[in-house]
């Protein structure tokens, strides 16, 4: 076998191992040869023991088959330093009981890398620190089944708890998986509701595939983080509060994160700021921590629970403990 047909065989193996499905004539525009020369290739795979399966159809194609003797995936040097970093960084992420398991890829991982990519690797993780995941957890093999009908373009159904404890079934047409906040979300279009939603990936149980494909729409949006966001700082809450701030606009812009509420001037020396949450106890201490003089509008109710927090702050302020 020649140097350009094994290389070109890696070549092919690689692209197999991208997506589930390739039509045989995209594989051979991909590598610049012909029908021909493709099943040719997929044959010589095959004999080296690779799963290559034909796929019926119009167009025909050829799929890498998952199981027990697949062949090691074949990783250039970007995307080994990416999956070793990604491991590090899971074993200390929001996905339930990951961690460990995220521990034994990396240690068999490293185990293979060449010499330069673990002292890569080795530098990164020593200067490098994520914090400890808190709040609620996903399923890893949610993760996975989502991703996999991103990917693939197929229909995805599950059930779904909203915030408020209402319970649903949907049908959606997947787009993408975020990690965005120390939470995961899915952005879809509901088939049901007709428009686009967001779903957090803790909220939602037993997603699964239905083997019905789609086409791509557009989201109306730049990306699915700018949808996520928006449609987490769109989401109504609760408790709407309306503070006036004793301080200019242009001292306190910074100290306000964009998707936990808005400012509006007040003349020169003073600004409106308006957030939202579903409980009142933090809403007292996000405005609290602001650091400046503030007057609350409304709701009354907030009154209250500054009061209980300025109250245990000036308790501990003077080294005193509550019964």
């Amino acid at each position: 076998m020649s140097e350009a047909t094994s290389s070109r065989l890696l070549e092919l193996l690689t692209l197999l191992q991208t997506r589930r499905d390739w039509v045989g004539d995209e594989l051979a525009r991909r590598l610049e040869v012909s029908g021909r020369t493709i099943r040719r290739d997929v044959e010589r795979l095959r004999r080296l023991g690779y799963p290559v399966e034909s796929l019926t159809g119009p167009a025909g194609g050829y799929r890498l088959r998952a199981g027990s003797a697949m062949p090691p995936l074949l990783l250039d040097d970007e995307e080994a330093i990416a999956i070793a970093v990604g491991l590090r960084t899971a074993a200390r992420a929001s996905v339930a009981g990951i961690e460990e398991s995220a521990v034994r890829a990396l240690v068999k991982l490293e185990q293979v890398l060449p010499a330069h990519l673990r002292r890569r690797v080795g530098a990164l993780g020593s200067a490098t620190f994520t914090l400890p995941a808190t709040g609620p957890t996903v399923d890893p093999q949610h993760l996975t089944a989502i991703a996999a009908a991103c990917r693939d373009s197929e229909c995805l159904r599950f059930a779904y708890q909203r915030r408020d404890g209402t319970r649903s079934r949907r049908e959606v047409e997947p787009h993408s998986l975020l990690n965005y906040g120390r939470r995961w979300y899915l952005v879809a279009w509901d088939r049901r509701r007709e428009d686009w939603r967001t779903f957090r990936i803790d909220r939602l149980a037993g997603p699964a595939s239905t083997g019905v494909r789609f086409k791509a729409r557009t989201l109306p949006a730049k990306d699915a983080a700018a949808f996520v966001q928006t449609s987490i700082t769109s989401a109504p809450n609760r408790y709407e509060a309306v503070v006036i701030l004793h301080a200019p606009i242009s001292a306190i812009g910074r100290r306000v994160p964009e998707r936990r509420g808005s400012l509006e001037p007040i003349g020169s020396e003073r600004c409106e700021y308006r957030t939202g949450d579903d409980d009142l106890s933090w809403l007292a201490l996000r405005v609290a921590s602001i650091g400046v003089d503030f007057e609350v509008r409304e709701p009354p109710e907030l009154r209250a629970h500054l009061a209980a927090l300025a109250s245990r702050l000036h308790d501990a302020a003077r080294g005193e403990r509550r019964a």
